[in-house]
């Protein structure tokens, strides 16, 4: 039977730690995901459940975007994804009464684990001007409420409309439409705050920000190099492509920080033998120091260019502008320097150089140990130069791979939402609709937080995800969401978010991944676009949790329909009765979704084009392939302190924790903890297990503190510290962001230690 939830917040302030462990997945992960599962759904629930998740006429996964292969196993989901499953098919609830027995004040006290292991909320509530509860309120009312803040705003600029990247393409279509419609381009999004890095620099160098690989090509590749990631808790199917591809003959170098336990060693729960025995994955292993990326690439870079027929001269001639400026600053590469940027040897360096020559095929795969930095669209600019000097984009088995979290973040870029939008974009969105958006950029997250905390930002309605969680500087953030007169959260369960508001705030429960969505012309579907650019539909075969849930689609239609009235010509009624009206408007607005309705019906579903990888047609200002040739930078850190990087536990999706274990890292019961080599420890006279309180330093001159961390000596890259967010996110400064994407500085932050 599924159990009760936590009555009172577990204590965490004494963590134990143990070796970290060497192996990922396996028999332990089968035994958590079946506790867990059970915990929250019931043993017959689970079963009907899991057996869905991923499935060709199942729903997809409400954790990260990793592709299916087109032959499926039973069992098509991971640790992670299973908890995420779990989490939302939970017989949990969250009622009426619930709230009535918790004000906002007892709220604001508890963990993010507590708040989410209470269930599925059942009802719209409403908390007025004033009020110390949440209240059960009508649909018609809370979209009445809507309307009146929206419509008082001197300008519709004062509204912000966040998107989290679980929402559907269908939903996330009409959310841009209902704001622009509206007349705001303040669409911020999740993708802000982690791959916007990524975007920025792809788009520049080969004119489309998503990857260009498939799963296939992965199979295929020679080489693959893991850059600031670990796939064995962000990303765990990965690892069975991983494997598949060390199998077929491939090598693989991981350049991290830390040591991951899925990198080392993927024990396959698919396989007997997997699971007893495991495959090794890592054939070298790059222990950077945080931030010391770009210093890498450009000298190997340097080095490739330097050795005698390494480089693709006739793809070079043919396809790529700016050769000779990159050229020129490698040649300033220095070995000193860039030894002294990463914490590498010089002979691992070399190997892996050795590496990469002796590939005909080679992907790079990263995500936010690349992205979160000032300099991280500068350093996937240098990964994307040396897959172009080897003539690596466009051709089978090779290729740019940034691997993407949430499971539909990519597709709702795709759907338009983006504070930058394309004019070609907006041209054809006001065509087929007959409005006028708005041509002026939006705000992001950091521009949006900023804008509430100035008074120029009055509204924000967040579509899923947890604002206050996920975003940096937490009590600026919280203090300037305050700031706003009305909060609204789309949501399935509770989070930081909804203990903090506005002067007045909402929570409207929505429909999750494996609800069944039954609209008034029949059963329903949504779509959802992978990591890779496939699109494919994801049906829920779960009673909805209550009878009160509405859908994302339904939602926005009815409060578009409340704030824009008989002004608005577009047939909302109809897309909230049938979402293939919406994908018909869909396929004649976004190149690539032409005949979107017969194709998302095939079980496999279909690939977006992409230019360089389908034909090496590269639509960028110069309409080739761009080298790029940026000053390299690394992080400067004062003797003293150390360079701090957020990160998640195994317990752990995005800001949803599941868990107080991190079990790959040895560490259970407990999250507060901090992670140092035992050599910068004993440098600073920080025992283990000692406490301390953490203190990032900035230019600002502004003390932020996350006070009560456990020290734990691990091994980590010297000069480096790790603890996980969202408990440090108080630590990353606003203002602190990377250049051109603006994504906060997450992964490298200035720290003293101070006593506990």
């Amino acid at each position: 039977m599924a159990t009760k939830p936590p009555t009172g917040d577990p204590v965490q302030d004494a963590p134990q730690v143990t070796p970290p462990k060497h192996a990922a997945a396996g028999l332990p992960a089968i035994g958590h995901t079946l506790r867990i599962a059970q915990e929250q759904m019931g043993l017959a629930r689970t079963a009907r459940t899991l057996l869905k998740v991923n499935q060709k006429d199942g729903f997809d996964c409400p954790g990260c975007a990793w592709p299916e292969g087109d032959k499926r196993h039973t069992a098509e989901f991971c640790e992670n994804g299973a908890k995420a499953v779990a989490e939302e098919a939970t017989l949990r609830r969250v009622t009426p009464e619930f709230f009535a027995a918790h004000p906002l004040a007892d709220l604001a006290t508890r963990s993010g684990y507590w708040l989410g292991q209470q269930g599925r909320i059942t009802q719209p509530m409403y908390l007025p001007e004033g009020g110390d509860h949440y209240e059960a309120i009508s649909w018609e009312r809370a979209f009445a409420v809507i309307a009146e803040e929206l419509t008082a705003l001197a300008s519709p600029d004062e509204a912000l409309f966040y998107t989290s990247g679980r929402t559907s393409n269908e939903a996330a279509f009409l959310f841009q439409l209902f704001a622009r419609e509206f007349g705001t381009n303040n669409l911020p999004d999740c993708s802000n705050m982690c791959h916007e890095s990524s975007g920025s620099a792809l788009t520049e160098t080969i004119g489309i920000g998503k990857g260009s690989v498939s799963l296939e090509d992965l199979h295929q590749a020679d080489l693959i190099i893991v850059a600031g990631q670990n796939p064995g808790t962000n990303h765990p199917r990965m690892l069975s492509a991983l494997e598949k591809a060390k199998t077929a003959g491939a090598k693989i170098i991981s350049v991290n920080p830390l040591p991951e336990a899925g990198m080392e060693r993927f024990k396959n729960p698919q396989t007997p033998l997997g699971m007893l025995r495991g495959t090794a994955l890592n054939d070298l292993f790059l222990q950077i120091r945080i931030g010391g990326d770009q210093a890498l690439f450009r000298l190997l870079n340097k080095l490739v260019i330097e050795t005698e027929g390494a480089t693709d001269e006739a793809f070079i001639r043919e396809h790529t502008h700016g050769y000779e400026d990159l050229a020129a600053a490698a040649k300033e590469a220095d070995w000193d320097e860039t030894l002294t940027a990463t914490g590498l040897t010089r002979p691992e360096i070399e190997r892996a150089l050795a590496m990469i020559l002796a590939s005909k095929r080679t992907i790079v795969c990263w995500a936010m140990g690349l992205t979160q930095h000032k300099h991280a669209v500068a350093t996937i600019r240098e990964v994307v130069n040396l897959l172009l000097l080897r003539g690596n984009i466009g051709r089978p088995g090779a290729g740019v791979c940034p691997v993407r979290g949430h499971s539909n973040v990519q597709g709702d870029r795709t759907m338009g939402i983006f504070e930058r939008p394309a004019p070609a974009f907006l041209d054809a969105l006001d065509k087929e609709f007959g409005i006028t958006s708005p041509r002026g950029h939006g705000y992001d997250v950091v521009r949006s937080i900023q804008a509430m905390r100035d008074g120029h930002a009055k509204v924000l309605f967040a579509m899923g995800g947890n604002f206050v969680g996920a975003t940096p500087d937490t009590e600026v953030t919280e203090a300037a969401i305050r700031r706003t007169a009305l909060t609204v959260h789309v949501s399935t369960k509770l989070n930081r978010s909804h203990a903090v508001t506005g002067r007045r705030a909402l929570i409207l429960p929505t429909l999750g991944r494996t609800d069944k969505d039954v609209q008034a012309s029949g059963r329903q579907f949504v779509t959802v676009e992978d990591s890779m650019g496939m699109v494919h539909a994801s049906r829920g075969n779960l009673a909805p949790a209550s009878p009160h849930l509405l859908s994302e689609p339904a939602i926005v239609a009815r409060m578009a329909r409340a704030v824009l009235g008989s002004a608005s010509a577009t047939p909302w009624e109809d897309f909230e009765r049938d979402y293939g009206t919406v994908r018909d408007r869909i396929a004649r607005v976004i190149p690539g979704f032409e005949d979107f309705n017969a194709r998302a019906a095939r079980p496999e579903g279909f690939r977006l084009p992409h230019a360089p990888r389908d034909e090496r047609r590269f639509p960028t200002r110069t309409g080739k392939a761009n080298f790029t040739a940026a000053p390299v930078e690394y992080p400067q850190v004062p003797p003293g302190r150390l360079l701090l990087q957020t990160l998640r536990s195994h317990d752990q999706y995005n800001t949803t924790i599941y868990g107080l274990d991190d079990r790959y890292r040895g560490i259970t019961g407990g999250r507060r903890v901090v992670m140092v080599h035992p050599a910068d420890a004993a440098e600073l006279g920080l025992a283990d297990g000692s406490y301390t309180d953490l203190v990032s330093e900035w230019k600002d001159g502004v003390e932020r503190r996350a006070p009560g961390f456990r020290v734990v000596h691990y091994p980590t890259a010297r000069g480096c510290a790790a603890a996980y967010y969202p408990e440090t996110n108080v630590l990353v400064p606003l203002d602190s962001t990377a250049d051109t994407s603006n994504t906060p500085a997450s992964k490298s932050v200035v720290v003293r230690f101070e006593p506990a």
